[in-house]
């Protein structure tokens, strides 16, 4: 049911949502408002800067107290650096939206709940996106900003669409005007380039069909008002595919908050839909070439996108989006990383058929493949990652530049364990982050055979990475090494028996992967002393690396309080790390401490945390 309901499109409405055919006639006094005519844009409005630049080929070679520390970097001089927040300045809004902006967080929350008007977060936000730059903000949390992010990202995604669309109507005006009063024998006019080479302009990756739904349900409260209904096409069809089904019942175990907030409603990740905007109608299931906005998850693009070589695959439609928005990213890195990557090597590259296309329409920059230095990528992230980051210098290059949010962390995730716990931290040489090698070496000549001894049983090891899991749990069946594993793929009966084995004795360790914890704790006890999901029998904890998420590290650590409290004076962690894990062990210890560790002479650290102490 779910692989019908994603291959409708909705062909019925094509003709009036065409952009080509449709133009402002008399009487249309609403859209006339709505549609300034050509030559009386707002040449300060940042859309009509930042569409109308021309630059060359030159051109292509070359803190705030609500969001934080900025790092802003601008490829062209004249640009200059973003501006402080007391000369920060909104952008335009569409006439459709002048009323309706600022309530963008009682759009965004249907049922109610949500603060009455724009945040000052959101405004600094708002401010930010208004610029054109491209922006990371690697602080938005499920159980913090996510909901106020979301808002303003469709807010100005929408903004971005009703210009676009209402300067091509326009200009569909001026050429219907000038052909019905045009005399014989006079030449014709240059027609106006406002269009790209297809007519998708907005791209909303989300990981959860939960999200799309959310994402679908603000701009539709964003456009809507309090005088006019707005029409929407497929919306019942939309809330049954997208939507929490009826009789999913409540899980039997309490969750932690995050993993609630971030699972909740409808989980499906393969997912795509396209929508079209004309005036104040919205169509969803528009045919891709004929949707202004998409929204979708990495895996729902990637089944469509294909592969080099096969003879079904389509990605044309992403050559000329303008607003890229990467939404959730931390969960993109849980679930997999590679299907972003694949998205994002697809962006902005020239159509390989025309799509029946008016080139004389099409701006220069598109004809000069120079979209993608025109295209505003937008990431939002719970946590920052080195992969995260190369994502935004690899695949990004805006002309107008970068503003990432860097917030340096004070305090470390290590203060919340609260069993009394020796940390050791063994920090081992590396060339780069992803040199998997050299960490590996060092965990099974220095680390592993520490932990050989029968007298070191009941050890389990935290491996973040699925790669290194696969690695390890290899080496340790050629080593004919006592191990039991739980990772992701384990299915309940698998999980239960590793569990049971590693508990009893029967195995000396347990590989635990990261994705693990942050997919199925719904599969494991809950220890009531500290309300957290817990493997038993732990006496000695290995991180092979640090975790991605930081709260991890102490929920982890915690689990040793399920093992008996006699036990307590003989358990031990171990933690690995290298220089290129500086920002995620300043997330652990705390910034100063990391700064201590990563510039000291030794190679080996020692944190002790307890009931009445704090990490020492």
């Amino acid at each position: 049911m779910e692989g019908a309901e994603e291959e409708f499109t909705d062909k019925e409405h094509e003709s009036k949502f065409c952009l080509e055919s449709n133009f402002i006639g008399e009487g249309e006094e609403e859209d006339k408002q709505d549609s300034q005519p050509p030559g009386e844009e707002d040449t300060k409005d940042m859309f009509v800067q930042h569409v109308d630049t021309e630059i060359s080929e030159e051109d292509v070679e070359k803190i705030w107290p609500k969001m934080g520390t900025l790092l802003c970097s601008t490829p062209l001089e004249r640009l200059g650096p973003v501006s402080q927040p007391k000369d920060a300045i909104l952008p335009a809004f569409h006439k459709v939206l002048e009323g309706n902006w600022r309530s963008l967080n009682q759009a965004s929350d249907p049922e109610g709940g949500a603060e009455e008007g724009a945040s000052p977060f959101q405004m600094e936000l708002l401010g930010l996106m208004g610029t054109y730059r491209d922006v990371y903000y690697p602080e938005s949390s499920p159980l913090g900003t996510s909901q106020q992010v979301r808002s303003a990202y469709c807010l100005h995604a929408l903004n971005h669409v009703l210009k676009a669309n209402s300067r091509v109507l326009a200009h569909n005006s001026l050429l219907h005007r000038q052909q019905t009063e045009s005399k014989a024998g006079t030449e014709p006019q240059d027609e106006p380039r406002d269009q790209g080479l297809t007519r998708p302009k907005a791209l909303i990756l989300v990981p959860f069909r939960d999200a799309a739904l959310r994402v679908v349900q603000t701009l539709i409260g964003l456009m809507e008002s309090k005088n006019k209904m707005m029409d929407v096409s497929n919306k019942k069809r939309f809330k049954e595919a997208y939507g929490e089904e009826a009789d999913v019942k409540p899980p039997k175990v309490q969750k932690p908050e995050d993993y609630r907030a971030t699972f909740s409603g409808n989980v499906d990740d393969h997912f795509r839909i396209g929508i079209s905007i004309l005036r104040r109608s919205l169509r969803l299931y528009a045919p891709f070439y004929s949707s202004d906005i998409i929204v979708a998850s990495p895996l729902g693009l990637r089944t469509l996108l294909g592969t080099e070589g096969e003879s079904k695959r389509d990605f044309d439609f992403l050559s000329s989006v303008e607003v890229l928005v990467v939404d959730q990213a931390d969960v993109f890195l849980m679930q997999n990383w590679e299907h972003v990557l694949h998205v994002m090597k697809h962006m902005n590259l020239q159509p390989l058929e025309s799509h029946n296309v008016d080139f004389s329409r099409v701006r220069l920059w598109n004809l000069n493949n120079w979209a993608k230095h025109y295209r505003q990528t937008m990431v939002f992230s719970a946590i920052q990652d080195p992969q995260i980051n190369n994502l935004l210098s690899k695949h990004c290059s805006n002309y107008r530049g970068q503003v990432a949010v860097k917030n340096i962390p004070k305090t470390g995730s290590i203060c919340q364990v609260l069993v009394q716990l020796p940390h050791v931290f063994q920090m081992f040489p590396s060339d780069s982050f992803m040199d998997q090698d050299t960490r590996f070496q060092f965990f099974i000549e220095k680390v592993l055979p520490q932990y050989k001894d029968s007298v070191m049983s009941h050890t389990m090891i935290y491996v973040p990475s699925y790669f290194d899991y696969v690695r390890l749990r290899n080496h340790m069946k050629k080593a004919d090494m006592s191990f039991a594993s739980t990772c992701e793929y384990s299915s309940r009966s698998e999980v239960s028996r590793a569990r049971h084995q590693f508990q009893a004795g029967d195995k000396q360790f347990l590989l635990f992967t990261e994705r693990f914890h942050f997919y199925k704790r719904r599969v494991v006890k809950v220890l009531f002393m500290v309300n957290l999901f817990t493997i038993r029998g732990i006496h000695n904890l290995v991180f092979y690396g640090l975790p991605t998420y930081p709260h991890y590290y102490s929920e982890v650590c915690n689990m040793l309080a399920a093992s008996s409290p006699t036990q307590g004076a003989s358990w031990t962690c171990t933690v690995l790390f290298s220089r290129y894990d500086a920002h995620r062990l300043a997330t652990v210890v705390g910034a100063k401490r990391a700064g201590q560790m990563l510039h000291s002479n030794k190679g080996v650290h020692l944190f002790v945390t307890g009931e009445d102490d704090k990490a020492s």
